[in-house]
């Protein structure tokens, strides 16, 4: 047991001091001990990060690479909490929201429009208190107009929902079909 120690040992001091001797042996050339550089991953349309000696770009940092990766994760966050367009968003709905209704407050508190299959879902940054507030029910009519006059959807269905919070992005308006006629919400019962 004791040489099985002693030789752990002594390979530990050998790979140190052959790491430290190469380092010495050529002390004039630094490149030796100098990180080798490498790409970053780009986005496209994103210019890339030059590679050190490379013209016509910046050299990666720290400070850079950390900055992306929070530009990242600022993207996925607001493209789960919906307080932002995201590759979900339906620009035709969100333009012809702008258009038809540009002065209009409730409009201004659309965060993004997302339409699947025969849904509509428009986000807002309403409180979730604001259950069967003015500016939720007027987006959920004019949610229901969009779906009926610009899409030919006999059967519309709108969900207006509040900004993201504890329970997600809660439903603070809808329409469900034929059968309802109104954007009021009746089950479960509004607080």
């Amino acid at each position: 047991m004791l040489v099985l120690e002693v030789f752990s040992g002594a390979t530990a001091v050998a790979v140190v001091g052959l790491a430290v001797g190469g380092v010495l042996a050529r002390p004039g050339d630094r490149a030796a001990a100098a990180p080798v550089p490498f790409p970053a991953a780009v986005s496209p349309g994103v210019n890339a990060a030059a590679v050190p000696g490379d013209p016509g770009g910046a050299e990666v940092t720290a400070a850079s690479a950390g900055s992306a990766k929070k530009a990242e994760k600022k993207r996925r966050d607001a493209e789960e909490k919906a307080s932002g367009p995201s590759k979900h968003t339906d620009a035709k709905a969100v333009t012809y929201f702008k258009e038809r209704w540009s002065g209009d407050k409730a409009v201004k508190r659309i965060t993004d429009i997302r339409s699947g299959g025969k849904y509509l879902r428009i986000y807002t940054n309403l409180p979730e208190s604001a259950h069967n507030s003015k500016a939720a029910l007027d987006l959920c009519k004019r949610g229901m107009e969009y779906l009926l006059q610009e899409m030919g959807d006999q059967s519309p269905v709108v969900f207006v929902q509040a900004r993201y919070g504890q329970n997600g992005n809660p439903v603070l308006a809808n329409i469900l079909g034929p059968g309802d006629t109104s954007c009021r919400l009746s089950a479960p019962r509004p607080r």
